[in-house]
């Protein structure tokens, strides 16, 4: 184990619950136990879409994402059940809790995944020991399988995590990734979606080695500085810290500003929120979380502070939804006094892929046809050119 990381290197470890949501179930109904069941959003609706399913029901060929009908015709007896999200935070709450036993170096990424950073604790030397330990913990006391990739970086951790489920430990070193990861497409790669898959075969890399072999110059004129990042990731290369103050950050995600006057004109307050609101947006979109509340500060002339919020139905995370709620909350409350600074902050934030989980459940008809027209859409301007298809004014 010694020899598995460079001296005084970190040693991190990426935590990821077993078919989370499924487990959940399981852990408060055991009839449901080594039975091929799922979890949806409308049990009785064909059209319902599988959010999670246990592991005996992805050996018959049920996965996620799966209607309810498509599942049931390959499975008659497949139970279903609906979605219990405050079941499943509170089992994720205990999850983290019981992180912290064993360091405060503990970040929270969704509400199934950790990193934790062992290096003070044991590391290297321990690694294994550590990593059992927490697994067999939260099987013993929390009724819930895990499987935990252990690295010298948050990518390796994360990677590895994935090589074994369910009840895995996988160690993932930085010499193995010419051998383990390179071989593998590059859409296997965290962080590659098929959009950038696309812009990548279009460069000719097709592979993860690819990716860490290409011109460097090439990469990051075509992908940006995101390319440049997932091209090091691609060579094993990852220098974020495990941060515990990411998961408070996570919370509420806000931006204000100082204006240059004591503003008085409406749409001047405006454009200052239009500012704010991409400021937020951006942010939001970088750390892939969105939120349903949305709260303005305002502090007028005479160093008056005030906030108003309001809660949206949907967690929102786009430029323009935030922008609407802002100003609408601005026009509601503000006294016409003049205003020194504003602020917008988004609250009650989550993953985004949790959003589309949630989303997924309760709305999924409605987004299944945009899907198709987004669809459609990206065809024709393939054939036809970018802007060949205007949106209309209702």
């Amino acid at each position: 184990m010694a020899e598995m990381f460079e001296s005084r290197a970190k040693v991190i470890l990426h935590l990821d619950m077993n078919s989370f949501f499924a487990s959940v179930e399981q852990a408060h109904d055991p009839s449901l136990k080594g039975i091929p069941m799922a979890v949806a959003g409308n049990p009785k609706e064909r059209r319902g879409i599988l959010v999670t399913c246990s592991y005996e029901a992805r050996a018959l060929g049920i996965y996620t994402t799966m209607t309810v009908g498509d599942a049931k015709r390959i499975c008659p007896t497949l139970v279903i059940v609906p979605p219990d999200f405050l079941k499943y935070r509170a089992a994720s709450t205990a999850i983290f809790d019981l992180l912290r036993t064993y360091t405060e170096l503990v970040e929270p990424v969704s509400i199934d995944e950790a990193y934790i950073d062992i290096t003070a604790i044991g590391g290297l030397t321990d690694a294994v020991k550590i990593a059992s330990g927490i697994q067999e913990r939260i099987l013993r006391e929390l009724d819930l399988p895990c499987s935990i990739g252990i690295a010298p970086n948050k990518f390796l951790a994360k990677t590895a995590s994935d090589m074994k489920k369910p009840m895995g430990i996988t160690i993932l070193r930085k010499r193995e990734v010419e051998r383990i990861l390179w071989p593998l497409p590059v859409i296997e790669m965290h962080g590659i979606g098929k959009s950038t898959e696309k812009k990548m075969n279009a460069l000719g890399i097709s592979t993860i080695g690819d990716l860490a072999n290409a011109d460097e110059n090439i990469v990051k004129v075509s992908l940006g500085k995101n390319g440049s990042r997932l091209q090091q990731r691609a060579n094993g290369i990852d220098e974020r810290l495990v941060d515990p103050a990411a998961g408070d950050e996570r919370k509420s995600v806000g931006s204000s500003t100082t204006l240059p006057i004591d503003e008085t004109e409406l749409d001047a307050c405006f454009a200052v929120f239009k500012q704010l609101a991409n400021r937020v947006a951006v942010r939001l979109a970088n750390n892939e979380l969105a939120g349903n509340v949305v709260m303005i500060q305002i502090r007028t002339a005479d160093w008056r502070n005030q906030t108003r919020s309001r809660t949206v139905l949907n967690p929102i995370y786009k430029e323009d939804d935030i922008y609407r709620e802002a100003i609408d909350l601005f026009e509601k409350h503000w006294d016409c006094e003049p205003v020194r600074l504003l602020g917008i902050t988004v609250t009650n934030v989550i993953s985004i892929i949790e959003i589309h989980e949630q989303l997924s459940i309760y709305n999924f008809e409605e987004h299944e046809e945009k899907k198709r027209i987004s669809d459609l859409i990206l065809k024709l301007e393939d054939q036809f050119g970018p802007g060949v298809i205007k949106k209309g004014n209702k």
